[in-house]
């Protein structure tokens, strides 16, 4: 199969926009809770669709009078919290464009968001976030920027009390304006190569994307369910769920730390999540961990086993009745302690950014989480396919949405076309040639379909490596075999125009004491000191030798090398959805993988 396409199922009104996906719930009978916020003593309290459009609108007023004009860019600089939507939803009525930053950014990466495209004005979350804005226009002489409000500083009170002399109807004349085909947002890439390109996203990539998400999703999103977001907010794949929430009229409450995550899903107590592989990966590895710490970890390796084998029967037909049986009392034992630690009523989750790998998806699925993978970029406002409950296959992303389409290039290359597709990057007419071909986006992965039209992603383009000897090997195959271990956090594969394949790999700081400990070794070694124990390369060899089972001799690991410190944003090594960037990795570690290929020649 080279392509498949699922027609539209639902057609908005071409004068319609983003805004009008929170209209529909207010005004009539209904007025559904859209958010939650914590009050001063931890509570959760409800913000209704009411509440949400009145706040929205004092905000937009006040920007109104600010002197931001239809079209302008605004600026947010913020964690993830209830504030970042408002404000978004107070750019879009007050006829603006949104402009994401990672609250992690550099000063340079903060001056490129703005500089690039024009933004007169700015929020900030905290005093260092406005200072770091300040620093950023002060630098590069951005005479646009006139303005920077503080969230934590009064700044949303300075716009609603700025506000009050607009009218209702001068507020409905901008809100109203912005048609599909507009501009709703520019999104930098998070650059794990180059410098980052402004995606052109449009409110028809937005909201005909939601309400045809809509159709096939129904069913876990809705006005009845309820999810908690803790990834960033500037993230193409948070703010698209953002929209699908307020269009679903779903319940959204936040959590800026993921250290805080078990406690804040224990008590908000979601019935979906959204995620990126790697959040997976630490859910298991560390209930792994926990359970060997326990004396329990037969247990729970059986108990994984056990899952994953009643998912993959379900998935082909049905379970046997001795698999049944062990599944039930395993759901006993290990399953529904898990779910709880989730909150209890979490039953799907929604994992995107990365491939999360049919292992993982087998092991959730059967401990009755039903993980729906999908696949997307920022160019594509994050979905072009989905699996659902109808259409669901574990291993692979899914189908096409509906609006979309996906095509399999000549040498392998995965290409999009459909509702979800960017118009183009901002100030950069030279790469629409290199990244659309007759309609079709070029997403640089490399997957396949089957006939049913589903996806699997093999590997990225740019990321595949060629040997010496001219053998094309795709990383990500044994990247995620590896990285599956508790003890490790980090892997990547090398071996561009190198006469064999070789690994840089990380240690999971927080499962390594209890890996220590189990092993006869002191808790308390570091990193670093744990990465140079021959006990330690033992068993990440053991990891490595049983990955080289599932290649070829020739795409085999021959040689690694534990590195001394984790790949993280903070170090330059990880984008803010958790993908190694590789180049930065194979710069920084140059002479590590130097010395590799330098040693003798492994067997």
């Amino acid at each position: 199969m080279r392509e498949f396409s699922m027609p539209p199922k639902v057609h908005l009104d071409r004068q319609s926009n983003i805004t009008d996906l929170l209209l529909r719930h207010t005004g009539g009978a209904g007025d559904p809770a859209l958010f939650a916020t914590r009050d001063a003593s931890g509570v959760w309290q409800d913000v209704t669709a009411s509440a949400f459009l009145a706040d929205v609108s004092a905000l937009a007023k006040g920007l109104i009078a600010a002197g931001v004009q239809r079209g302008d860019r605004v600026g947010i600089m913020s964690r993830t919290r209830y504030e970042w939507t408002l404000v978004d939803f107070a750019v879009w009525f007050a006829g603006a464009v949104s402009v994401p930053i990672y609250e992690t950014s550099s000063p340079s990466q903060i001056a490129w968001n703005l500089g690039d495209s024009g933004a007169v004005g700015a929020f900030a979350e905290q005093a260092h976030h406005e200072h770091a804005i300040r620093a950023a226009v002060q630098a590069e002489n951005l005479d646009r920027m006139r303005n920077v409000w503080q969230i934590e500083a009064g700044g949303l009170d300075e716009l609603r009390d700025l506000g009050t002399q607009i009218t209702d109807a001068e507020l409905e004349e901008r809100r109203s304006a912005a048609v599909l085909d507009d501009l709703a947002t520019i999104i930098y890439t998070s650059g794990t190569t180059g410098r980052p390109k402004g995606c052109e996203l449009t409110h028809a990539n937005f909201a005909e994307l939601s309400d045809n998400a809509l159709s096939e999703l129904g069913t876990i999103v809705n006005d009845h369910s309820s999810t908690i977001m803790f990834l960033p907010m500037a993230h193409v794949f948070a703010r698209f769920i953002a929209v699908l929430a307020v269009a679903a009229g779903a319940r959204v409450g936040h959590t800026p730390d993921v250290k805080n995550l078990l406690a804040d899903l224990q008590s908000f107590r979601p019935t979906f999540i959204l995620t990126v592989p790697r959040v997976f990966e630490k859910v298991y590895n560390s209930a792994l961990s926990k359970a060997d710490d326990g004396g329990k970890g037969a247990i729970f390796r059986k108990a994984a086993e056990t899952a994953i084998a009643y998912s993959r029967a379900r998935q082909n037909g049905g379970a046997g009745l001795v698999l049944s049986l062990k599944h039930r009392l395993f759901d006993v034992l290990v399953y529904k302690k898990l779910r709880d630690a989730m909150g209890g009523r979490v039953s799907h989750a929604v994992s995107g950014g990365g491939p999360l790998g049919e292992r993982l998806g087998h092991f959730f699925n059967g401990i009755g989480l039903l993980v729906l993978e999908g696949y997307g970029l920022t160019e594509t406002t994050a979905p072009i396919t989905v699996n659902t409950l109808q259409l669901n296959r574990i291993g692979t992303v899914g189908p096409p949405l509906p609006g979309n389409a996906v095509r399999i290039a000549d040498d392998g290359e995965i290409l999009a076309k459909g509702v979800c597709v960017m118009r183009g990057y901002y100030n950069r007419p030279e790469l629409q040639a290199e990244a659309f071909t007759d309609g079709w986006f070029h997403t640089g992965d490399i997957g396949e379909l089957d006939e049913q039209g589903f996806l699997r992603i093999t590997g990225r383009k740019k990321e595949i490596i060629v040997t010496a000897g001219g053998k094309n090997v795709a990383p990500a195959q044994l990247e995620d075999q590896i990285r599956a271990d508790a003890l490790v956090s980090q892997v990547l594969v090398v071996g561009d125009n190198r006469p064999f394949i070789g690994a840089l790999v990380t240690l999971d700081e927080e499962a390594l004491p209890g890996w220590l400990e189990r092993h006869g070794l002191p808790a308390g070694l570091t990193v670093a000191e744990a990465a140079r124990r021959t006990e330690v390369k033992d068993a990440v060899q053991s990891l490595i030798t049983k990955a080289n089972g599932s290649v070829s001799q020739a795409e085999a690991i021959k040689s690694f090398r534990i590195v001394p410190a984790d790949f993280t944003e903070a170090s330059g090594h990880l984008t803010p959805s958790l993908k190694v960037k590789r180049a930065q990795v194979v710069k920084d570690y140059s002479e590590v993988i130097e010395e590799m290929y330098s040693a003798p020649k492994p067997a």
